[in-house]
């Protein structure tokens, strides 16, 4: 399945059905009197998050979805039907935004939470209920009210425990691959990956989602590469885990690049918790992985070496990225208590 993380969608709701205008008609009945119906409610539009889903693909198959108009009214005081609702099931952690792709309607965050993306329109009133002691024949009806139409836009943000960081050909796939059952494409060319992928990584009895982000270059902020289409993603995640090749001649000056395509994103993605760790160390002679994890621990502090190809220090990595999982997710659970229940 191909990977789709934005798109945009054209809502309508479903307009009020009218009011009618009928006055009993029967043999032997010597004064009738109005009976329109009322018009039904038109149809909302509605966003559900579902679980099983991953991508927004289906939304590049079908954009307009529009909701049932509700029925109008009839004689012999019958109500119109009111027009179905319309549902779009979008994966968990979607963020519905405004056509001006800035301003956030909702963020759905959870299974089975439900925003209304737009109302139904009323039904209208039939001539039964404008009949008063003064008015015993009235000839009125009020129409149903419109539709509410919208252009929208869905954004994907994953939700994952781990983003992984680097430059281009950093080893974030190899190392998903050695520690999860994601297969990720992988090759010795820049930009291997053209998509996030995710992938459930297991230590010590315990689980956790990581995903791999394309990687970053200089100026990606301002739109080079591909790897800023996808900063969004590691918005989500509780601590990021920064590789950095250690064949390059500039380990320091690689994390620094990508360090700085951070903070200009914006946000707090610089602040969240980070671990570091100089990859492809298999590659390496033991004073030249000394001099350059050296180097890099001037600029970055504290510095894991590992290697993704030999599974060399990757357990010791991912027992780091767990602990800081955890403490993570005690903390939100002592904010959330601290909070105390929600109250209007």
């Amino acid at each position: 399945m191909k990977f789709l993380d934005l798109a945009k969608v054209y809502i309508r709701s479903g307009a009020g059905g009218n009011g009618a205008i009928s006055f009993r008609r029967e043999k032997f009945i010597e004064y009738g009197g109005p009976d329109g119906g009322d018009g039904g409610r038109g149809g909302d539009v509605w966003a559900e998050a579902v679980d099983g889903l991953n991508t927004l693909i289906d939304f590049r198959y079908q954009q307009h979805f529009f909701a049932k108009n509700g029925q109008g009214g009839m004689g012999r005081q019958r109500t119109g039907k009111d027009g179905a609702d319309i549902v779009l099931k979008v994966p968990v952690g979607t963020e519905v935004l405004d056509e001006d792709e800035e301003t956030v309607i909702a963020d759905l965050t959870a299974v089975g939470e439900r925003v209304l993306l737009a109302k139904g329109g009323n039904g209208g009133f039939g001539n039964l209920h404008f009949k008063s002691a003064t008015n015993q024949a009235p000839r009125r009806a009020n129409p149903g009210q419109p539709g509410v139409e919208r252009t929208l836009w869905l954004r994907l943000k994953l939700i994952a425990d781990v983003g992984l960081l680097g430059l281009p050909n950093a080893g974030k796939s190899t190392f998903l691959a050695a520690t999860s059952n994601a297969r990720p494409k992988i090759a010795d060319y820049p930009f291997t990956t053209l998509h996030p992928n995710l992938g459930v990584v297991g230590i010590d009895g315990t689980e956790f989602v990581a995903a791999d982000i394309p990687g970053l270059i200089e100026g990606a902020h301002e739109g080079r590469g591909i790897g800023d289409r996808f900063l969004g993603h590691v918005e989500r995640c509780s601590v990021l885990l920064h590789l950095v090749d250690g064949t390059s001649e500039d380990v320091a000056g690689d994390w620094e690049t990508v360090i700085g395509e951070l903070e200009a994103y914006g946000g707090a993605l610089a602040e969240k918790p980070r671990i570091t760790a100089l990859n492809k160390v298999d590659a390496l002679t033991d004073d030249l992985r000394a001099e350059r994890k050296a180097a890099l621990e001037a600029v970055a502090g504290p510095v894991r070496s590992m290697s993704g190809a030999s599974h060399e220090g990757v357990e010791d990595v991912l027992r780091a990225l767990r602990r800081v999982i955890d403490e993570t997710r005690a903390a939100d659970r002592e904010a959330v208590e601290e909070a105390g229940p929600w109250r209007p």
